[in-house]
């Protein structure tokens, strides 16, 4: 099999889980926290990275902004034999009292885009895997960790989420919006991998701050220290697994 076009990796090249961050920036950051680390591949906004961590081989790999990116990374993970992924981001919080700098969890997340709707119907839904759900709460719990557990949306707009499709979602109950969540879940599943999400509030959309996927340096303190904490339960999750 020649290489994945996007990714530029072969079979064999990657470990069987993966953290997938959206900013490649992000991918360093969670090699940091590794015992050892090596870059496999750098292509346009995918940054692949090979590490273990306590004695559990895994892959970093980002996913850039957006489905039709991260659909594009599932694919091509899924096609070198990567079983298990986990989504590691940030998120504009939808529900009053959700702080800048909690951790969400999703247990599914709303199609709000366009991407899964070329693979299936919207009613078919985007789900995590059970195992991979389990794990994260079960990991942020052991850290002694609070964290946000229920629906997630997953958008395409950034621009274009008005006060009315924000009220839409509060009214739903959905506790935060994102841009590549639907994707992964419903890709996983299709492709028979695991997948989850775990994601750190950058914004309150309810309460008028600003959510994005934005370079670390420039998030509030607490969402800096606790994308460090939300990256340490993903790594521990995946040890888990």
């Amino acid at each position: 099999m020649a290489k994945q076009p996007h990714l530029l990796v072969e079979p064999g090249d990657l470990a069987n889980v993966a953290l997938l961050p959206g900013d490649p920036g992000r991918v360093d950051r969670i090699a940091d926290a590794c015992d050892e680390a090596t870059t496999v591949a750098q292509n346009r906004e995918y940054k692949v990275v090979n590490a273990t961590y306590e004695g559990r081989d895994l892959t970093i790999c980002s996913t850039g902004i957006g489905c039709p990116s991260a659909a594009i990374a599932v694919e091509e993970l899924h096609a070198v034999g990567v079983e298990t992924v986990i989504r590691v981001g940030t998120t504009g919080a939808l529900q009053a009292g959700i702080e800048i700098g909690d951790m969400v969890v999703a247990t599914g997340a709303a199609k709000d885009e366009g991407t899964t709707g070329r693979y299936e119907a919207d009613t078919v839904p985007a789900v995590p895997d059970y195992d991979v759900l389990s794990a994260l709460v079960d990991e942020a719990e052991v850290n002694g960790e609070d964290v946000h557990v229920g629906p997630v949306a997953t958008d395409d707009a950034f621009y274009a989420e008005t006060d009315e499709y924000v009220r839409a979602w509060e009214a739903a109950g959905l506790l935060a919006v994102e841009m590549e969540a639907a994707a992964i879940f419903s890709l996983a599943r299709r492709k028979g991998m695991a997948a989850g999400a775990i994601c750190t509030v950058d914004g309150n959309l309810v309460e008028g701050t600003q959510k994005g996927e934005t370079d670390d340096d420039e998030l509030p303190e607490k969402a800096r220290n606790n994308v460090e904490r939300a990256i340490r339960i993903a790594l521990d999750a995946a040890t888990a697994l």
